[in-house]
């Protein structure tokens, strides 16, 4: 199947350019372009063998030698291979954990720090803002 530049750009920003069996960084200029630096394709996570569609929930960049070795394996099993449990997220996905975290951390760290005073909620909720921070997924 052609893709447009545009459906192209909206499958590789799904994982952030990360191949999302394996996790390795792709070049957007690479597509489709064997045996370049960090080449890709498009990968149908339910194979189209398996009754997948072109759909873009489908659809998920994959360098080419996940995408061919996994062939019409289920993602999960080839992620699996790879040490992975997941797909990369998209960075709207990795912005939106992060504040989730901070919130959760500044919620948290209040409370605790509330039971030494009002600095204590202060630093309280700077902390679980920090530790919130640190414990987002880059990827």
């Amino acid at each position: 199947m052609a893709y447009t530049d545009e459906q192209l750009q909206r499958i590789y920003d799904r994982t952030s350019g990360y191949c999302h069996i394996c996790h390795k960084k792709l070049s957007f200029v690479n597509y489709a372009q064997y045996g370049a630096r960090s080449a890709w394709e498009v990968d149908h996570s339910k194979a189209k063998a398996r009754g997948g569609t072109n759909h873009g929930n489908n659809l998920y960049p994959a360098c080419i030698s996940c995408n061919r070795s996994k062939r019409a394996g289920s993602s999960r099993a080839a992620r699996t291979r790879n040490g992975q449990c997941r797909a990369p997220y998209s960075r709207a996905k990795v912005r939106a954990k992060r504040n989730d975290n901070q919130l959760g951390g500044v919620i948290t760290g209040g409370i605790i720090g509330s039971r030494f005073g009002p600095g204590g909620a202060v630093v309280g909720a700077l902390l679980g803002a920090w530790f919130g921070d640190k414990n987002t997924p880059k990827k």
